[in-house]
This record gives structure tokens, sequence and C-alpha cells, in this order.
């Protein structure tokens, strides 16, 4: 039998320095302007937001090894003032700007309009307790940029539609003899249907355990504690589910997409879609009876029953 080795604290700390170094070249820190000690900083405000607070040397690992580490550079760069990184930005993702722009208010100068108002916001024109703020310094890496800056335009484009509607006032409404008509629905975004039918065709083949974690997780915002304190497991056990319940999915609705005669790169883009602008019902797809799994109930009923 082979001899089993345990590593030190040290050794644990000095391996993951190692693998933090390794991705500091590999995202081109120093061409975008940012020091060794600022992404440390990025990568453990990542680790808080996303691992318990007793992950493992491995739960860190996985989650820096997953991120998109050079589009994090460059976002948490242009955030931080540098020029460089901006003009980098610039030429990477205007011309995108304009197209998701597009894509979504199906209209040129409200696209120009959107487009611009992000900008404004990406770039940090405004200014919080004396500090420049920028919008790019939310995005955390664990999904493309690209995908990011989809999701934070449909958004905007909802606030947008949200503040124009608020700014009718009653008595304006009241004139045109509206007060009371039927409220328009909010702007929908075309979305592919394939899109729909795969998402929906993956979401109803999960065990009734997954369903239950994911629409704890995603849908009713529990904590990872809480949800591991009702299913009687550790939180890292839970924090470890919902990764891999998340790239499991993602895999298996790129699969079924290409089934339906998308592209791999079609099928990609697909994807960086809002969740609220799909007309799946992602809640009863994952809803469970009274919200507790049936292996859940089978532990509450055992002592009740003697078994």
């Amino acid at each position: 039998m082979p001899k089993q080795t345990i590593q030190s604290g040290a050794e644990v700390s000095a391996s993951l320095d190692a693998l933090v170094a390794e991705i500091y070249q590999k995202s081109r820190c120093r061409v975008f302007g940012l020091t060794r000690e600022q992404f440390d900083a990025v990568l453990g405000e990542i680790a808080r937001k996303h691992l318990p607070a007793d992950a493992s040397h491995d739960d860190l690992c996985e989650l820096y090894r997953g991120l998109h580490a050079e589009e994090l550079a460059l976002a948490r760069a242009c955030a931080a003032g540098h020029e460089h990184a901006w003009e980098v930005f610039l030429t990477r993702y205007r011309a995108k700007l304009y197209d998701i722009a597009g894509y979504i208010t199906k209209e040129i100068s409200a696209a120009r309009e959107l487009a611009d108002s992000i900008y404004a916001e990406l770039y940090g024109t405004t200014t919080r307790e004396g500090q420049r703020t920028s919008k790019l310094a939310s995005y955390t890496g664990r999904g493309s940029l690209e995908g990011w800056l989809r999701t934070v335009m449909a958004q905007e484009h909802i606030n947008r539609y949200r503040r124009q509607r608020r700014l009718v006032s009653l008595d304006e409404e009241t004139e045109e003899g509206i007060q009371f008509a039927t409220r328009e629905p909010e702007p929908a975004m075309a979305v592919d249907p394939r899109v729909e039918a795969a998402i929906d065709e993956v979401l109803a083949a999960l065990p009734p355990e997954d369903r239950f974690i994911l629409a704890s997780y995603f849908l009713d915002q529990r904590t990872l504690a809480d949800i591991a304190r009702t299913l009687g497991v550790h939180e890292s056990t839970i924090s470890r589910k919902v990764d891999k319940l998340a790239k499991s999915l993602r895999k298996q609705i790129l699969a079924g997409l290409g089934r339906r005669g998308m592209s791999r790169r079609q099928a990609q883009e697909a994807l960086e879609v809002d969740v609220r602008d799909l007309r799946v019902n992602i809640r009863s797809r994952l809803a469970q009876e009274n919200g507790v799994p049936a292996f859940s109930k089978k532990k509450a009923e055992a002592p009740a029953d003697g078994s």
C-alpha cells in the first residue's frame, strides 16, 4: 500500500499561494494595472461571498481555478480607474454593448441611450463617500464578462421602464381617463424557445433533493447554513452541492440545445440570459410538496413510527 502523507498548514498555504501566483500571471493583472495585493484582495472578497467560512483548501482551489481570471482582472482594473484597462475594455466590448442594447430594446435610439447610460455606470462617473464607484467592481468572474454585461443591461432596461412608469402622475392618468386601466406588461425580451424547452426538460428530470436545494438557494434566498440545518448536513456540503448542480445543469442544457440544432457557440451565447426573461415556470419545476423533499420527510417521520 502506498504511503499516505498529510500536508501541513504551511504546505497547504504555500500550495494556495502558488496557485494564486499562477492565476495572477495568466490574468495579465500587471498589464491592466492591478498589483498582486489588490488581486489577492479581490479573490478574498469572492471567496467570502461564495464559500462558507470553514471552506477547505480544495474548495478555494476549485473556486479560483473556475474564475474567468483575465476578464476579472480587466473589470476590476477598470473599476479601480486604470485608463489602459478601460481602453482595452472599450476595444473588446464597446461594439458588443451596442449589439446587446439593440437586442434588448429593439430600437436604435433606445439602444444607444441604454448603452450610453451603462457606460457611465461601468466607468464610474459617480462617487460615494468620496470614493469613485463603478458597477464593474461587482463582477466576480464566475461567469463570462459578456454574459454579466448582458444581465446588467437587461436589468437596467427593466429599471428604466419602471422609472418612466412612475413618472406618470395620477393626475395625468386621470385626465387621460386611464387611472383604472390595465397596466401594460413590462417589456419582454426575445428568448429562443429552444432555450426554454431545454431548461424545462433538464429541471423536470431533477431528483427531489436537488430540486429542494436549488429552489431554497436560488429562489427562496435561503443561506447555505439554513439549508444545511434543514437537511442535517454540513454547510460546506451544501456549498459544494450547489456548485456541482449549477455546473451539471449548464452542461445538460448545452447538450439539450445541441440536440435542438444549436452550435456550441450559439448555445453558450443563448444561455447568457436573465432567468426572469424565460417563460419556463422555474419555481413550479423546482417546487416540492410542502417545501420539503421526500428524503427529509422520511427522516422526520422515523421517530414517530418507532422505526
